[in-house]
């Protein structure tokens, strides 16, 4: 027997996007029917950047399909809020919408986490925000992980929100400007910081193989864990999709892309070929490959996982 595999960053799957105030029941059973059939059986359904009441709609209708469907209830197991506490800055803030970021504020998480019913898990932000700190320890004391993510953040930020209770960092090495610095930046400070767990996608299109395997090595044991950051087109065959406002192109080499542009917009990368892939470029064995997707990722949210059948 072995365990279920888990994914804290889908923003849709098998044509569905999460981000839809309409979604509805059965689109939301067929996402998670096929992500069961790659293995995964619990994962974090996604929120990214939108005005707080049009997230708290959108969780609130998550949460009447989940009461509605067993299956769905045990699957999506929580919440990852990817914005709207972001980076504005243009690189920085990826495909998220600019116009609705700003300051976390307590008041708007708690919110938000009434609509989720408690089910808010994880929380990605940009630390460089005034008044992160206070809101990292809001959130920590809640019980909700905090995770660092399109972000330019000093070191001194980066200080500041360690301290106060960030645990993560949300797909290290992306969301950010193709031109940077090439020492002086927020990969390489945040790459550095051994109180912070990676998370990377294992793609070979947000980070070349010899890339992932130089931050994978980069890290303590057990402090570099991989998500697929996933959206509708994965589990799907190529065409045009959306997550949210944003409209996508994928084609036959499953590469996610802003229509006409080489800018990403998340990955049609399924979870059980990320395990492969980490065979693949870091040499794991497939035990090791597995735990880096499932049981090491469970431990840090207290997630029991199911067992699947050989």
């Amino acid at each position: 027997m072995k365990k279920s595999l888990l994914d804290i960053q889908v923003n849709g799957f098998a044509g569905v996007d999460f981000q839809q105030p309409s979604l509805s029941a059965a689109e939301l059973r067929r996402a998670v029917d096929v992500l069961a059939a790659h293995q995964t059986r619990r994962f974090f359904a996604t929120l990214i950047t939108d005005a707080v009441a049009a997230l708290g709609a959108k969780l609130e209708n998550l949460e009447r399909l989940r009461a509605a469907d067993p299956v769905v209830a045990e699957s999506l197991c929580g919440y990852h809020l990817e914005g709207p506490w972001l980076s504005p800055q243009p690189g920085f803030r990826g495909a998220h919408d600019a116009r609705h970021m700003g300051p976390p504020e307590p008041g708007a998480f708690d919110r938000l986490q009434a609509a989720a019913n408690g089910n808010i898990r994880l929380v990605t932000l940009a630390p460089e925000w005034p008044g992160s700190a206070p809101f990292i320890r809001h959130v920590t004391a809640a019980g909700v992980q905090v995770s660092l993510g399109h972000t330019d953040a000093s070191d001194a930020d980066i200080d500041a929100a360690v301290a106060a209770g960030a645990r993560f960092c949300t797909h290290l090495g992306n969301g950010v400007p193709i031109q940077m610095h090439r020492h002086a930046n927020v990969m390489q400070r945040l790459l550095a910081r051994d109180e912070l767990t990676a998370f990377f996608i294992p793609d070979g299109i947000h980070l070349p193989p010899s890339v992932l395997r130089n931050f994978y090595r980069a890290k303590p044991a057990g402090k570099a864990l991989f998500t697929t950051d996933c959206a509708a087109p994965a589990g799907a065959p190529p065409g045009r999709y959306r997550m949210g406002q944003v409209e996508m192109e994928v084609g036959d080499d499953r590469v996610v892309r802003l229509p006409g542009t080489q800018h990403f917009a998340g990955s049609a990368l399924c979870p059980d070929e990320g395990v492969r892939n980490l065979q693949r470029w870091l040499g794991l064995d497939l035990q090791a490959a597995r735990d880096h997707f499932s049981t090491l990722i469970a431990a840090r949210f207290g997630i029991e996982l199911p067992e699947l059948a050989t």
